[in-house]
């Protein structure tokens, strides 16, 4: 986890972004599920996204930079072999959540770390919203969405869920990849 892993101006500017999609009709009720078997399951997952293929702000190709720093920064000292970045805008309306999950898809090996994106303004404890995270032995770890903060964790490791929030919960979320493993089933 990083507090202020991106400055403030930054943040302003991605915040704007996330709301400017939302506000255009941008976002579409995020699926789960893979290939022909995706649907939307609102009791499941709550949350409404845009995925980033190519920056259309300065705000985006900054946010990317930062993230290809980061992906550089954990090959070296993690040797993790990870290519690319792949992640979305997302918008988490009041009362929404998702529900407990690994973010490793089913018959894939592509997807290595999870990363999240806090773009929320002045978050407080009481709006709740937090990222659960389960650590092993029956214990979790609740993370704050506070604005700036970045948290990361392996993605066929740590279970996870979105907790309901009493405000709108606004994010940028995604995964850095490495090539499948050969053999991998």
């Amino acid at each position: 986890m990083a507090d202020d892993f991106i400055d403030a101006g930054l943040l302003a500017d991605l915040r704007a972004r996330c709301l400017e999609l939302r506000d255009a009709g941008a976002l579409r009720p995020a699926r789960i599920g893979r290939d022909q078997q995706q649907k939307v399951v609102p009791e499941v997952r709550g949350d409404f996204i845009a995925w980033l293929s190519q920056p259309e702000r300065d705000a985006e190709q900054l946010l990317l930079g930062k993230l290809e720093e980061l992906r550089a920064a954990l090959n070296r000292a993690l040797m993790a072999g990870l290519e690319d970045f792949q992640g979305h805008f997302a918008v988490y309306p009041s009362g929404a959540a998702y529900a407990r999950h690994f973010d490793r898809l089913v018959g894939s090996d592509v997807r290595a770390i999870s990363a999240a994106l806090y773009l929320n303004d002045d978050w407080r404890p009481e709006d709740g919203g937090q990222l659960r995270i389960y650590t092993g032995g029956g214990r979790s770890e609740d993370v704050l969405p506070q604005g700036g903060r970045l948290v990361a964790f392996q993605s066929d490791r740590f279970e996870h869920e979105v907790l309901p929030a009493r405000r709108e919960r606004l994010s940028f979320t995604g995964w850095f990849r490495r090539r499948p493993l050969e053999g991998f089933v």
